[in-house]
């Protein structure tokens, strides 16, 4: 009885985990970047049909495209989640993700928008790259880094906008410690890889919409 207990309590751990990384998957930066930008900045004098329209355009790029490609790309391989995660069959994947983030830039750069709308982007594509490269010698967590660049991207807006961003901080350690420890549950990274991660997508989006 004791031992069937432990069992599917240990299931339902490895469940909850997949449902943390299903639901902070690493490619939701961008939008959640652009969505707080909408709501606290002056950006939210825009009409709703144009915060719409961005929103839509940018889920299309950095979210719903990159995903469906690797998708496809993983079915192909005939790999299954686990096994795409491997450092090296990341790759490719990382390729897909830095072309799509790269068009959306360069959509929303013809589309002359805002240049704090780009900026999230850029900070994204920026991420994106620097854990590719990481990643030709050391796996680390793209999630953690999705989630530090959130981090990062609030600690840039904070000093653009004269606002105190250490509760919106504490959420985002919060998740990432959530986050974190549900990536090593399911044995894809190690605490230093997850450690990494999060500060690469920290200072890697803080540097870009300060300094980009």
């Amino acid at each position: 009885m004791m031992k069937e207990r432990k069992l599917r309590r240990e299931k339902q751990i490895i469940l909850t985990a997949r449902i943390v990384s299903m639901v902070f998957t690493p490619f939701y930066l961008p939008i959640i970047g652009l969505a707080t930008l909408f709501l606290f900045s002056y950006l939210n004098l825009f009409p709703w049909s144009y915060k719409f329209s961005v929103l839509t355009m940018v889920y299309l790029f950095t979210i719903l495209l990159p995903t469906l490609l690797i998708h496809l790309y993983r079915r192909y391989q005939g790999w299954n989640l686990i096994e795409l995660g491997h450092r090296e069959r990341r790759m490719v994947p990382y390729v897909i993700s830095i072309v799509c983030y790269f068009t959306c830039v360069y959509v929303m750069e013809r589309l002359h928008m805002p240049h704090f709308m780009g900026s999230i982007v850029v900070a994204a594509l920026l991420v994106q790259i620097v854990c590719a490269l990481i990643n030709v010698w050391w796996k680390i967590s793209t999630h953690t880094a999705a989630i530090g660049g959130v981090g990062g991207a609030l600690f840039a807006f904070a000093e653009y906008f004269d606002f105190n961003p250490v509760w919106w901080l504490c959420v985002v350690f919060v998740v990432a410690g959530v986050l974190g420890t549900s990536r090593m549950i399911l044995r894809q990274h190690s605490l230093g890889q997850v450690v990494g991660g999060f500060w690469v997508g920290f200072v890697c989006a803080a540097i870009a919409i300060l300094f980009l």
